[in-house]
């Protein structure tokens, strides 16, 4: 992510349909947003939040938008964590280390 600024992935279903979700970061947000449009999920989030997030001990972004029709929409964001224990053919390479790694060996 802060290489590019931006993450994204997705599932592929059985009938071969995807579902997309990306998270952005955007110098020009003042919030976080989230939006849906053709089957992807993106959530942009200032670019100094972004920063912080990411070079920090910090885990999740909460943040709440309200949308059309007044409700609100909850969005939590959580870093990556590799598992504690080998998981067969998990590629873990772009994962957070599990902040509990150190507390195994002692």
């Amino acid at each position: 992510m802060l290489d590019s600024g931006v993450v994204t992935s997705k599932t592929t279903f059985p009938s071969g349909r995807e579902f997309h979700y990306t998270l952005a970061s955007n110098p020009a947000s003042v919030n976080i947003t989230a939006s849906y449009f053709d089957n992807e999920i993106r959530v942009q989030l200032p670019t100094e939040m972004t920063l912080a997030w990411t070079k920090t001990e910090q885990i999740a972004i909460k943040s709440e938008q309200v949308i059309d029709d007044g409700e609100r929409l909850s969005i939590l964001i959580e870093k990556d964590f590799a598992c504690l224990a080998p998981r067969t053919n998990e590629d873990e390479a772009d994962m957070y280390p599990h902040p509990d790694v150190d507390s195994r060996s002692t």
